[in-house]
C-alpha cells in the first residue's frame, strides 16, 4: 500500500513542497494501524522505522524529517545545516536553507503550515489548545522574520468544531486575549463548549497580519478512515505535516 497524504490548495510557489499524511500506508498494527510515525506513543520501534524510511521514500523527501519533540509549548525550533542528534523540544520549526523538512506530528491538535510567497522560508507548527492559546503560531510567524502580510498558511486535519468539547476555563483563556474569539465557541449538549479550532487559529493569525490562511475543513475524530484521533482513541498512532523548500535540480 502506498503512503497517502493531504496536500494544501493554496498559493504557494511551485518550489514549496507540503502535505499532511494520512493514517493509511504503512506497517504499523492494532490501535496504530498502519503509518504511525511518532516514536513516543508505545508502538514497535521497528514499525515506526520502518514507516519512517517509508515516509522519506515514497514522498521522494531530500531527507529525512528532523523530529520535535512536542511539549504543547511555543519554542521555535531552526532548521540550520546541522542535524540535531536528540529530538529538539519545541512545537514549531521553520527553516529558510532547501531541502530541508519541517514537520510535526497530530492526532487532533491542529498542524499549520507555512511559507511566504517568494518561497524563502517556511514553517510548521503543532498547537493543541494549550500552545494555540500560549501562542506558538504567533511566535512562528515572528521567527519566521519578514512582513506577516506576505505569510501564506494552511491549516492542515485536526479535530472539528462538532467534536471538540472543552471547559469553560480554555474558553476564557481565549477570549482573555481575543474577545472576538467568543463567536467560536457554542453551547454543547453537555453544559460545556464546542470550540471551533480552526476559527481560533484564524483569529490569532489575523491578529499579527496572516490573513491569507487556507485549509480548516477535515476533522480527525470523525474521519476513523482517514486520521488518527487521540480523543477517539487515546492508544493510537500520529500522522505527519511536513513541509520544505525543495533544492534546485
Amino acid at each position: 500500500m502506498t503512503i497517502e497524504w493531504l496536500t494544501p490548495d493554496w498559493p504557494a510557489p511551485p518550489n514549496v513542497r507540503a502535505g499532511t499524511t494520512l493514517r493509511s500506508g504503512g506497517v504499523s498494527v492494532g490501535p496504530f494501524v498502519s503509518l504511525n510515525l511518532a516514536a513516543h506513543v508505545d508502538d514497535a520501534p521497528a514499525a515506526v522505522a520502518t514507516n519512517r524510511a517509508r515516509l522519506t521514500t515514497e514522498l521522494a523527501l531530500p531527507e529525512s524529517p528532523e523530529w520535535l519533540s512536542q511539549v504543547h509549548g511555543v519554542h521555535v525550533h531552526r532548521l540550520e545545516g546541522t542535524r540535531a542528534d536528540e529530538p529538539v523540544p519545541a512545537d514549531a520549526v521553520w527553516s529558510d536553507r532547501p531541502g530541508r523538512v519541517c514537520a510535526v506530528l497530530t492526532a487532533d491538535c491542529l498542524p499549520v503550515l507555512f511559507c511566504d510567497r517568494d518561497a524563502t522560508r517556511v514553517a510548521a507548527a503543532h498547537a493543541g489548545w494549550r500552545g494555540l492559546a500560549a501562542g506558538v503560531l504567533e511566535a512562528t510567524v515572528a521567527a519566521m522574520g519578514g512582513d506577516p502580510a506576505a505569510v501564506l498558511a494552511w491549516l492542515g486535519p485536526a479535530i472539528g468544531p462538532q467534536a471538540f468539547e472543552v471547559g469553560e476555563e480554555v474558553r476564557a483563556r481565549f477570549i482573555a486575549d481575543h474577545p472576538v474569539a467568543a463567536a467560536a465557541f457554542v453551547p454543547s449538549p453537555a453544559g460545556r463548549w464546542l470550540a471551533d479550532i480552526y476559527a481560533l487559529a484564524r483569529i490569532r493569525l489575523a491578529a499579527v497580519g496572516v490573513t491569507a490562511v487556507y485549509g480548516g475543513g477535515e476533522c480527525t475524530f470523525t474521519d476513523a478512515d482517514r486520521f488518527y484521533s487521540y480523543r477517539r482513541e487515546p492508544r493510537t498512532g500520529r500522522m505527519a505535516s511536513l513541509i520544505y523548500i525543495a533544492p534546485s535540480p
